[in-house]
């Protein structure tokens, strides 16, 4: 490909200028015969937002990627990328995308990797020769684009992945499970990516089971069981208010159930041997818990111990989806698995 018939390199969209979402769907529908793998999806994501993909396996994840990136396309619905409908030409030089199950050409150095990409890409070969050792800086590969792919561990294919990913500059970066075979300086480096990316405007669309992961660097997330959003939302706006406190104390009366009642909500108690009682409330704020054990301790109680613990992302992925296995869900709903 000539470098004067070559498009330029799309450059990240900064969020003070976005004019419309990275992404919005609206009813979208893939159904494989009798399954419904994904079902009735309505989601919009802001422009240089991490968005949090989450749910069970078969949970219909990697569908909706797969229908996103017009690997294939839905049954029912409609979406718009980048302001244009699936499909478009010019988006799909404005995305970037590491599936969760790649498969490169491992006789390839990692140079010789993301110079085909790159010229897939559409980009010049000066910007080729640019950005090639930015995106391996980024992705900690520096001085490793002289070996061959077959050479690297999984975890280093998989950063090398996140580099062709990233290497044109895309508005909008779809990354299906980047950090399952990564050890833990490998995840940094990618949530220090994701991190870099989206404060520079480009929106990443995470899917990922590792939900600690995800915690630490989305803006909002969306909880999928069975092909349907269970949830979405901030995580602050997600989780329960308050904290739930474990207690243990030398018994129980009624005086003491007074001074718990007055400050929090007894979640559940439970009388143990030797007089002692073992309570979990919820509280409104830290600042109850100390004035929680200091009016049990005035009405005479020993207390032996307290253990405060705010809900994590885990937390509420289980709760949630509990709750919606235990809902008569839709017919339409009923599959267990993505396709292959």
């Amino acid at each position: 490909m000539s470098s004067t018939t070559e498009a330029p390199v799309p450059q990240p969209t900064p969020r003070a200028e976005a004019e419309q979402p990275a992404i919005e769907a609206r009813g979208l529908q893939k159904a494989f015969g009798d399954l419904v793998a994904v079902d009735d999806l309505t989601i919009t994501v802001g422009q240089g937002e991490v968005y949090g993909f989450l749910g069970p396996n078969g949970a219909g994840k990697s569908t909706t990627v797969k229908i996103l990136t017009g690997l294939i396309r839905p049954t029912a619905g409609e979406a718009r990328l980048l302001g244009r409908k699936l499909g478009d030409r010019r988006t799909k030089r404005e995305i970037g995308y590491l599936p969760e199950l790649f498969r490169f050409h491992d006789w390839l150095t990692a140079n010789e990797f993301l110079d085909v990409h790159g010229r897939l890409a559409g980009m010049t070969r000066s910007q080729r020769q640019q950005r090639i050792p930015e995106a391996l800086q980024l992705v900690g590969l520096t001085g490793r684009g002289d070996d061959r792919l077959r050479t690297f561990s999984k975890g280093m294919q998989q950063r090398a992945g996140l580099a062709q990913a990233l290497l044109h500059n895309p508005k909008l970066i779809f990354l299906d499970e980047p950090t399952s075979a990564l050890d833990p300086i490998g995840r940094r480096i990618v949530r220090d990516v994701i991190r870099e990316l989206s404060a520079a405007g480009t929106t990443i669309f995470l899917n990922s089971h590792l939900l600690s992961e995800v915690e630490l660097v989305s803006d909002r997330v969306a909880i999928l069981n069975r092909g349907v959003v269970v949830a979405e939302g901030r995580l602050d706006e997600l989780r329960p208010q308050g904290f739930a406190v474990s207690l243990r104390l030398d018994g129980w009366s009624d005086e003491r159930r007074d001074v718990v009642m007055r400050l929090a909500t007894i979640d559940s108690l439970e009388q143990l041997a030797d007089d002692l009682a073992a309570l979990t409330v919820t509280v409104p704020d830290e600042a109850t818990i100390a004035e929680l054990v200091a009016g049990l301790v005035g009405v005479g109680a020993r207390v032996y111990e307290v253990t405060p613990r705010k809900e994590t992302l885990e937390d509420l992925f289980v709760n949630l989806v509990d709750q919606a296995d235990g809902m008569d869900l839709k017919v339409s709903t009923q599959g267990q698995a993505d396709t292959p």
